[in-house]
């Protein structure tokens, strides 16, 4: 029988790692186009909105989701390093775990403006963060 380089635990490892560097380019980016982009972001933004009933708080809610993915990334970062340097999860976890929400908070928006096709287009980021979060909780379990 061939003996693998790699077992179960390295695999395991590996696609955190690949899901934890994913979930820091999406937030960062997408964060980070909103910092340098405010003006032209709240513009769209209150465009998509006018006709739902968030439509008179756009700024304070793209303050806040702007906040959310910058800190969203930030941990991201935090949580690979996290996970390369100390082999510890728990900073991957509680970035998932923002994720979430900040992926629920995205959801919630597009559902609220109607655009449902928008919605839509979440639902395989919330698919595999979900993923993400089992699998670097099987890491925690390893660490014990």
């Amino acid at each position: 029988m061939i003996k693998y380089l790699l077992n179960e635990d390295h695999l395991i490892l590996i696609a955190s790692l690949f899901f934890q560097t994913f979930f820091a380019i999406l937030f960062l980016q997408s964060g980070l186009d909103k910092v340098l982009d405010w003006k032209g972001n709240l513009g769209w933004l209150t465009g998509h909105f006018e006709k739902s009933p968030l439509a008179k708080m756009v700024p304070a809610l793209l303050g806040t989701l702007t906040l959310l993915e910058v800190l969203t990334g930030l941990l991201s970062v935090a949580g690979l390093a996290g996970l390369l340097i100390w082999q510890n999860p728990i900073l991957a976890i509680v970035a998932l775990m923002l994720a979430a929400v900040s992926l629920l908070c995205l959801f919630f928006g597009q559902r609220m403006a109607k655009d449902y096709a928008g919605a839509a287009g979440i639902v395989p980021y919330f698919i595999a963060n979900g993923l993400a979060l089992y699998l670097v909780a099987m890491l925690l379990v390893m660490v014990d």
